[in-house]
Protein backbone atom coordinates (compact mmCIF):
# COMPACT_ATOMS: atom_id res chain seq x y z
CA UNK A 1 0.00 0.00 0.00
CA UNK A 2 1.26 3.84 -0.81
CA UNK A 3 0.42 6.26 1.74
CA UNK A 4 0.78 9.24 -1.40
CA UNK A 5 -1.36 10.29 -3.68
CA UNK A 6 -0.81 11.68 -7.22
CA UNK A 7 -3.08 13.96 -8.85
CA UNK A 8 -3.93 15.58 -12.30
CA UNK A 9 -3.91 12.88 -14.30
CA UNK A 10 -6.42 12.92 -16.67
CA UNK A 11 -9.84 11.50 -16.43
CA UNK A 12 -10.49 10.22 -19.86
CA UNK A 13 -11.82 6.30 -19.56
CA UNK A 14 -14.82 4.50 -21.11
CA UNK A 15 -17.18 4.24 -18.17
CA UNK A 16 -20.07 5.63 -20.66
CA UNK A 17 -19.35 2.82 -22.85
CA UNK A 18 -20.81 0.70 -19.60
CA UNK A 19 -23.37 3.32 -19.23
CA UNK A 20 -24.83 3.00 -22.67
CA UNK A 21 -24.69 -0.92 -22.64
CA UNK A 22 -25.75 -1.34 -19.17
CA UNK A 23 -23.79 -4.62 -19.37
CA UNK A 24 -21.29 -3.93 -15.70
CA UNK A 25 -20.61 -7.53 -14.35
CA UNK A 26 -17.59 -7.00 -12.51
CA UNK A 27 -16.55 -4.83 -9.46
CA UNK A 28 -12.74 -4.72 -8.55
CA UNK A 29 -11.89 -3.18 -5.03
CA UNK A 30 -8.78 -1.87 -4.16
CA UNK A 31 -8.47 -2.15 0.04
CA UNK A 32 -6.08 -0.30 1.70
CA UNK A 33 -7.56 3.65 1.81
CA UNK A 34 -11.03 2.43 0.24
CA UNK A 35 -12.17 -0.63 2.38
CA UNK A 36 -9.41 -0.28 5.39
CA UNK A 37 -7.76 2.87 7.04
CA UNK A 38 -4.37 2.29 7.35
CA UNK A 39 -1.80 4.99 7.85
CA UNK A 40 1.80 4.90 9.27
CA UNK A 41 0.83 8.42 11.22
CA UNK A 42 -1.20 6.62 13.24
CA UNK A 43 1.87 4.84 14.77
CA UNK A 44 4.40 8.11 14.03
CA UNK A 45 2.87 10.75 14.25
CA UNK A 46 3.92 11.81 17.68
CA UNK A 47 6.83 8.86 17.93
CA UNK A 48 9.73 11.71 17.72
CA UNK A 49 10.12 14.35 19.92
CA UNK A 50 10.89 16.90 16.47
CA UNK A 51 8.69 17.00 13.33
CA UNK A 52 11.91 17.72 11.46
CA UNK A 53 12.71 14.02 12.45
CA UNK A 54 9.25 12.75 11.80
CA UNK A 55 9.72 14.69 8.00
CA UNK A 56 13.07 13.24 7.57
CA UNK A 57 12.03 9.67 8.43
CA UNK A 58 9.35 9.43 5.91
CA UNK A 59 11.12 11.57 3.36
CA UNK A 60 14.26 9.92 3.64
CA UNK A 61 13.79 6.26 5.58
CA UNK A 62 10.61 3.91 5.57
CA UNK A 63 9.56 6.10 2.17
CA UNK A 64 6.46 5.60 0.32
CA UNK A 65 9.05 3.76 -2.60
CA UNK A 66 10.40 1.84 0.15
CA UNK A 67 7.78 0.22 2.03
CA UNK A 68 5.97 -0.93 -1.62
CA UNK A 69 8.91 -2.86 -2.21
CA UNK A 70 7.58 -4.87 0.54
CA UNK A 71 4.44 -4.76 -1.36
CA UNK A 72 6.22 -6.25 -4.06
CA UNK A 73 7.32 -8.85 -2.68
CA UNK A 74 11.03 -8.18 -0.62
CA UNK A 75 10.54 -9.55 2.47
CA UNK A 76 10.20 -7.45 6.22
CA UNK A 77 13.23 -8.35 7.44
CA UNK A 78 15.46 -7.48 4.27
CA UNK A 79 13.91 -4.71 4.23
CA UNK A 80 15.02 -3.46 7.59
CA UNK A 81 18.32 -5.10 6.95
CA UNK A 82 19.19 -2.67 4.37
CA UNK A 83 17.47 0.45 6.06
CA UNK A 84 19.52 -0.24 9.50
CA UNK A 85 22.75 -0.51 7.41
CA UNK A 86 22.21 2.77 5.99
CA UNK A 87 20.94 4.49 8.81
CA UNK A 88 22.06 2.63 11.83
CA UNK A 89 20.88 5.71 14.76
CA UNK A 90 17.11 4.99 13.64
CA UNK A 91 17.61 1.16 13.89
CA UNK A 92 14.25 1.65 16.51
CA UNK A 93 12.03 3.30 14.34
CA UNK A 94 12.63 1.35 11.12
CA UNK A 95 11.90 -1.59 13.31
CA UNK A 96 9.00 -0.35 14.90
CA UNK A 97 7.80 0.19 11.27
CA UNK A 98 6.39 -3.18 10.96
CA UNK A 99 6.94 -4.32 14.87
CA UNK A 100 3.91 -2.15 15.35
CA UNK A 101 2.14 -2.38 12.08
CA UNK A 102 -1.02 -3.40 13.53
CA UNK A 103 -1.36 -0.28 14.73
CA UNK A 104 -1.27 1.44 11.49
CA UNK A 105 -4.69 -0.13 10.89
CA UNK A 106 -7.42 2.01 12.59
CA UNK A 107 -10.30 -0.28 11.20
CA UNK A 108 -12.61 -0.42 8.46
CA UNK A 109 -13.47 2.33 6.47
CA UNK A 110 -17.06 1.54 7.39
CA UNK A 111 -19.45 3.27 5.09
CA UNK A 112 -17.27 1.46 2.29
CA UNK A 113 -17.95 -1.25 3.85
CA UNK A 114 -21.58 -0.94 4.67
CA UNK A 115 -21.77 -0.48 0.20
CA UNK A 116 -19.79 -3.16 -0.10
CA UNK A 117 -22.15 -5.51 1.73
CA UNK A 118 -25.26 -4.26 0.23
CA UNK A 119 -23.37 -4.52 -3.61
CA UNK A 120 -22.53 -8.34 -2.16
CA UNK A 121 -25.98 -9.16 -1.29
CA UNK A 122 -27.48 -6.96 -4.74
CA UNK A 123 -26.35 -10.86 -6.10
CA UNK A 124 -25.60 -8.92 -9.36
CA UNK A 125 -22.03 -8.91 -9.63
CA UNK A 126 -18.79 -10.37 -9.12
CA UNK A 127 -16.91 -9.21 -6.27
CA UNK A 128 -12.45 -8.71 -6.69
CA UNK A 129 -10.26 -7.21 -4.65
CA UNK A 130 -6.57 -6.17 -6.13
CA UNK A 131 -4.21 -4.98 -3.46
CA UNK A 132 -0.45 -3.67 -2.97
CA UNK A 133 -0.08 -5.81 0.23
CA UNK A 134 3.22 -7.32 1.98
CA UNK A 135 2.29 -11.13 1.50
CA UNK A 136 3.58 -11.04 5.36
CA UNK A 137 1.07 -8.48 7.02
CA UNK A 138 -1.76 -9.19 4.89
CA UNK A 139 -2.87 -12.48 6.88
CA UNK A 140 -3.26 -10.34 9.82
CA UNK A 141 -5.74 -8.53 7.75
CA UNK A 142 -7.57 -11.57 6.66
CA UNK A 143 -7.66 -12.34 10.07
CA UNK A 144 -9.63 -8.84 11.39
CA UNK A 145 -11.83 -7.78 8.32
CA UNK A 146 -14.73 -10.49 8.09
CA UNK A 147 -15.27 -8.72 4.56
CA UNK A 148 -12.44 -9.58 2.75
CA UNK A 149 -14.07 -13.49 2.93
CA UNK A 150 -16.63 -11.46 0.60
CA UNK A 151 -14.33 -11.74 -2.38
CA UNK A 152 -14.79 -13.77 -5.28
CA UNK A 153 -10.89 -13.36 -5.30
CA UNK A 154 -8.47 -11.55 -4.12
CA UNK A 155 -4.33 -10.89 -5.40
CA UNK A 156 -2.02 -9.75 -3.62
CA UNK A 157 0.72 -7.82 -4.49
CA UNK A 158 3.37 -9.27 -1.94
CA UNK A 159 2.31 -12.95 -3.02
CA UNK A 160 2.43 -12.36 -6.79
CA UNK A 161 5.40 -10.06 -7.05
CA UNK A 162 4.23 -7.26 -8.84
CA UNK A 163 2.33 -4.63 -7.84
CA UNK A 164 0.29 -1.87 -9.05
CA UNK A 165 0.78 0.04 -11.27
CA UNK A 166 2.49 -2.33 -13.22
CA UNK A 167 0.37 -3.96 -16.21
CA UNK A 168 1.14 -7.29 -15.45
CA UNK A 169 -0.45 -7.42 -11.93
CA UNK A 170 -3.79 -6.08 -13.14
CA UNK A 171 -3.33 -8.46 -16.04
CA UNK A 172 -2.74 -11.20 -13.88
CA UNK A 173 -6.28 -10.69 -12.08
CA UNK A 174 -8.05 -10.59 -15.69
CA UNK A 175 -6.46 -13.78 -16.99
CA UNK A 176 -7.02 -15.28 -13.58
CA UNK A 177 -10.65 -14.90 -13.30
CA UNK A 178 -11.88 -14.85 -17.08
CA UNK A 179 -12.23 -10.54 -16.62
CA UNK A 180 -14.33 -9.16 -19.27
CA UNK A 181 -12.41 -5.55 -18.85
CA UNK A 182 -15.78 -3.76 -20.87
CA UNK A 183 -17.85 -5.18 -17.82
CA UNK A 184 -15.95 -4.32 -15.17
CA UNK A 185 -15.46 -1.14 -12.71
CA UNK A 186 -12.34 -0.63 -10.90
CA UNK A 187 -11.93 1.40 -7.71
CA UNK A 188 -8.90 2.99 -6.09
CA UNK A 189 -8.00 6.13 -3.93
CA UNK A 190 -4.65 6.38 -5.63
CA UNK A 191 -4.82 8.10 -9.29
CA UNK A 192 -1.45 6.57 -10.04
CA UNK A 193 -3.15 2.84 -10.02
CA UNK A 194 -6.18 4.42 -11.66
CA UNK A 195 -4.57 6.03 -14.60
CA UNK A 196 -2.56 2.53 -15.16
CA UNK A 197 -5.99 0.78 -15.06
CA UNK A 198 -7.67 2.96 -17.78
CA UNK A 199 -4.25 2.50 -20.40
CA UNK A 200 -5.59 -1.16 -19.82
CA UNK A 201 -8.85 -0.53 -20.85
CA UNK A 202 -10.64 -1.23 -17.68
CA UNK A 203 -12.91 1.65 -16.49
CA UNK A 204 -12.07 3.24 -13.40
CA UNK A 205 -13.49 4.98 -10.11
CA UNK A 206 -11.18 7.41 -8.62
CA UNK A 207 -12.66 6.83 -4.90
CA UNK A 208 -13.15 9.91 -2.51
CA UNK A 209 -15.46 8.85 0.02
CA UNK A 210 -18.21 6.08 -0.04
CA UNK A 211 -21.37 8.41 -0.57
CA UNK A 212 -19.35 9.52 -4.09
CA UNK A 213 -18.51 5.85 -4.36
CA UNK A 214 -22.33 4.77 -4.81
CA UNK A 215 -23.33 7.77 -7.03
CA UNK A 216 -20.35 6.71 -9.55
CA UNK A 217 -21.87 3.18 -9.30
CA UNK A 218 -25.41 4.43 -9.56
CA UNK A 219 -24.46 6.08 -12.83
CA UNK A 220 -23.06 3.15 -14.61
CA UNK A 221 -25.61 0.52 -13.14
CA UNK A 222 -29.58 2.14 -12.32
CA UNK A 223 -29.91 -1.30 -10.40
CA UNK A 224 -27.54 -0.13 -7.41
CA UNK A 225 -30.17 2.82 -6.96
CA UNK A 226 -31.96 0.19 -4.86
CA UNK A 227 -29.43 -0.25 -2.37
Amino acid sequence: MSYFLLSNLPQVFSISRILQMNMLHTIIYDLGGVLIDWNPLYVFENYFDKKEDLDFFFANICTSEWNEEQDGGRTIEEANRLLIAQYPDWEKPIRDYYGRWTEMIKGSVQDSVDLLANVKSSGYYKLYALTNWSAETFPLAKQRFEFLSWFDGILVSGEEKTRKPFDDFYLKLINQYAIDRESTVFIDDNLRNIEAARKLGIPSIHFTDAISLRSELVKIDSRLSAI
